[in-house]
């Protein structure tokens, strides 16, 4: 039996790739009933994805674990019809289509609420569903690109602008597809009924980044004072074996970073002592830093900064995450045997709920593996399912 706080919920997924998989696997991880409408020939682009065995392959585990599949061609009028019946029956659906693709398959929003007023409906686009650059192609890198990521993503000692190596506004604009879903379920049993919800992956980049990265760009007047921006703070630190990262910013913190250096005698210099001494002469202190720092083996001097209280961590490979104290402790990361992909690695939901803990789902879907039973639960007999096979609208 499902468990979470989203149990009874169902969702309609006509989504692709990342952005919008993930934002409604987050809802299957919380519990929701989540059907996962696929497109004729491969299905979902991420099918054809790498790292891949017995027809599932990482990114399709990553993004669609505990949902079900049924593959429909939504552009024939039979598929429509049942596009429409799946909306008739849901809470909430998600789509990720090109502006204007739903409402000229007859899928959009006006067609959803025509047969369900109290549906919860997420549109997701690159760039937002009307403007200049709405008919535009977006994908996880270009929106990095426009948004100023790329701008910020530069280490000072190799001063090229880079791009953030994973797909961090498809994950972020997942997570706040999934916030705001969410969100208008609340408001509807609250009595404010369904509604649409118009999200850019845009929007979500600029808002993600604003508070930290959009710090020397929030106060316009004059006579704000100037500083540094916060990316300009980060800097990936080597030792004698590896490199670490650490962040001090209080005076204690300093003296805990000089001792572990064991560099006691900085503790009270002149300059390096204080917040005050140390203003202007961020780069004298930094090189010294740096040749104290590569005395050291990591393994040997991470421990002494903990000891100090200082905030760093060495370098870690994604490989190594699953031997890491800490992550073992918390159970982050769970294994599990899929029936044709084998064992499997997988995170867990981040949050933990004391009421209702969602189960973790150990299922990913075949393509179509579920087309039979949720055509069942539409109430169509054999008969009819066959009407819709001859059709092209199923498979």
């Amino acid at each position: 039996m499902a468990t979470g706080p989203l149990t009874g919920i169902r969702v309609i997924d006509m989504t692709q790739v990342l952005a919008g998989p993930s934002a409604t696997m987050l809802l299957a991880d919380l519990g929701a009933d989540v059907i996962k409408v696929e497109p004729p020939g491969i299905g979902d682009l991420s099918r054809l994805a790498q790292f891949d065995k017995g027809g599932i392959n990482s990114t399709v585990a990553n993004n669609n674990r505990g949902k079900r599949s049924i593959q429909i061609d939504l552009s024939t009028d039979a598929g429509r019809d049942l596009g429409l019946k799946l909306l008739a029956g849901c809470d909430a659906a998600v789509q990720n289509m090109r502006p204007g693709v739903a409402d000229s398959l007859g899928l959009g929003y006006e067609h959803a609420a025509a047969v369900n007023p109290d549906i919860v409906y997420c549109s997701m686009s690159g760039y937002g569903s009307t403007g200049p650059y709405a008919g535009r192609a977006a994908y996880d890198p270009i929106i990095q690109a426009v948004t100023g990521y790329v701008a910020l993503q530069v280490n000072p000692e190799v001063p090229i602008p880079d791009l953030v190596r994973n797909g961090i506004i498809d994950k972020a604009s997942g997570w706040m597809a999934a916030l705001a879903i969410v969100s208008a379920l609340f408001a509807r049993i609250r009595g404010g009924g369904g509604q649409h919800i118009d999200l850019s992956m845009l929007d979500t980049a600029v808002q993600f980044l604003w508070p930290d990265g959009g710090m020397a760009d929030t106060l316009l007047d004059d006579d704000a004072t100037e500083g540094r921006r916060l990316s300009t703070l980060y800097r990936l630190t080597p030792c004698a074996d590896g490199h670490i990262v650490y962040f001090v910013v209080s005076d204690k913190q300093f003296h805990g970073l000089y001792r572990a250096l064991g560099r006691t005698d900085w503790i009270d210099h002149e300059h390096w002592s204080t917040h005050e001494g140390r203003r202007g002469r961020s780069e004298d202190l930094g090189e010294l830093l740096e040749e104290e720092f590569a005395k050291w083996k990591v393994s040997d001097l991470v421990p002494r900064m903990h000891e100090n209280s200082v905030p760093c961590g060495e370098v870690t490979a994604v490989e190594d995450l699953h031997d890491d104290p800490q992550i073992r402790h918390n159970e982050t990361l769970v294994e599990w045997d899929h029936p044709t992909a084998g064992r499997l690695r997988q995170a867990r939901l981040a949050p933990r709920f004391s009421a209702t803990q969602p189960d973790f789902r150990t299922s990913v879907p075949q393509l179509n593996e579920h087309a039979g039973e949720i055509l069942a639960e539409l109430g169509l007999d054999a008969g009819e399912i066959e009407e819709f096979r001859r059709a092209g609208a199923v498979f």
